[in-house]
């Protein structure tokens, strides 16, 4: 950690900290989802609802996978940050060579455990007659290139963790140019269909997690991937899992999610799966701006609970005022022109209408999901494991009887509308749990003094 960042996260003032920190973030986020709306782009182009049947369904897989990387990237940075909050630089390497082999070996027993599993996953995926050979050929390039994935997603979140967004939000947007350049190829050049759009989603996490180990070995401080630092203990898996354990749960129910509410969907016909893969991806778009800006404050949070909560507690409520801003100039932007996006990845008329419907009521929680990711962000960044494995089980443990109940009495309404009913509770759990931990996170009277 250089010394402008050590500056960022003690003096600078509180609206340059959190910008310093979340745009890059969210930059990058946003750019990811930009070739995941490529990809079903490109996809498009083909005029083939079966292939963006396929693309939606596989999203749980990639959440799966995402899940492992986060489940050891997120609880080791939030981890890092209270380290360099501390001054213990020793044990901030030893933890993040330990990020590095362990992401490296889950994704390597997902690979060998997943491929003789591949038709059992498709048909677990919910694939219809129609797609299921397309979604038996993204699924097997996804598994076979899940050890890349996984330690993209750890690299990126340890390497921000030390301060080095900017280095994290390269990394990011060189995975995405990557997939631009490569789902171009494979698509209007070598006519490869779904397997050139996942195959180029593996090269480009590849190449942004290389990006991450030559940042690590030349120029971080304290980071490090070297096999001698390698050390597990008590202190340390108690410290990684705690946060991240949750928030591979969290993953998990989000995939799990998005499953059982594709198998609802199915029911009323593909044009409403492929229209909520279409209106989730543009969903994704503002969602991810928030959620970049939430994590982004993480390591901003975690530094200044061990070393100024008085910090800490302004830049929360900064962050509260931005993630408002940001949900009421999204949700006016899609409200205007929703049909013109969902029109452009497709000219049938009912996946339009459908998509468009389903993008409408979605966005009416966008500002919730924005709390709730910075509810989640503050248990993670201090160390409240029981809040952040609540937050973590709640929206999934909601949706499930909400969807069957909606779907009941209102059929393809209600299921739409449960996704909103389950944000609501989501928020107000955690609104509660932060209240019941307020007294945790106040300043210290000295602090206060100052």
């Amino acid at each position: 950690m250089n010394t402008e960042n050590l500056h960022y996260f003690e003096k600078a003032p509180i609206a340059k900290a959190v910008a310093h920190f979340a745009v890059p973030m969210m930059l990058g986020m946003s750019m990811s989802v930009v070739y995941s709306i490529l990809n079903a782009f490109f996809l498009g182009t083909l005029n083939n609802t079966a292939m963006l049947t396929a693309l939606a369904l596989t999203l749980p897989l990639f959440a799966a996978i995402m899940a492992l990387g986060n489940l050891i990237g997120i609880g080791s940075s939030a981890f890092i940050s209270r380290l360099l909050g501390d001054r213990q630089y020793d044990d901030v390497k030893h933890v993040s060579s330990f990020a590095f082999y362990s992401s490296l070996a889950l994704g390597l027993i997902l690979m060998a455990a997943g491929l003789p599993l591949i038709d059992s996953i498709v048909r677990g995926l919910g694939a219809t007659p129609d797609s299921f050979s397309f979604t038996k050929d993204y699924v097997t390039i996804m598994i076979i290139g899940s050890p890349f994935i996984v330690l993209f997603f750890t690299l990126e979140n340890i390497v921000r963790s030390e301060g080095a967004a900017i280095t994290s939000m390269i990394g990011m947007i060189l995975s995405v140019v990557v997939n631009i350049i490569l789902d171009t190829l494979v698509i209007f050049v070598f006519h490869w269909g779904i397997i050139g759009v996942a195959s180029a989603t593996i090269i480009a996490n590849f190449a942004a997690s290389a990006f991450y180990v030559f940042h690590i070995k030349s120029k971080s401080q304290f980071l490090t991937v070297s096999i001698r630092w390698f050390k597990t203990n008590k202190v340390i898996l108690s410290n990684v899992f705690k946060i991240g354990v949750p928030v591979f749960i969290m993953s998990i129910f989000l995939g799990a999610m998005s499953l059982i509410f594709n198998r609802y969907l199915v029911e009323y016909g593909e044009q409403a799966v492929a229209g909520f893969g279409i209106s989730s991806r543009l969903l994704q778009f503002p969602e991810v701006i928030l959620m970049g800006l939430c994590e982004g404050v993480v390591p901003l949070i975690a530094f200044s609970y061990t070393a100024n909560k008085l910090r800490m507690k302004h830049t929360i409520s900064f962050t509260i005022k931005a993630i408002l801003a940001l949900a009421v100039m999204f949700g006016v932007i899609v409200y205007l022109i929703s049909d013109h996006l969902i029109g452009l990845f497709t000219n049938d008329p009912q996946l339009i209408e459908m998509g468009s419907y389903i993008l409408h009521v979605t966005f009416l929680s966008l500002f919730i999901t924005g709390m709730t990711s910075l509810f989640t962000g503050i248990f993670q960044a201090t160390a409240q494991g029981t809040a952040a494995f609540v937050m973590s089980i709640i929206q999934g443990i909601t949706l499930i009887p909400v969807l069957f109940i909606a779907n009941r009495i209102n059929g393809f309404h209600g299921v739409v509308w449960s996704l909103v009913i389950s944000d609501v509770v989501a928020f107000l759990v955690g609104a509660v749990m932060l209240y019941v931990l307020r007294n945790k996170l106040q300043p210290d009277l000295e602090q206060l003094a100052q």
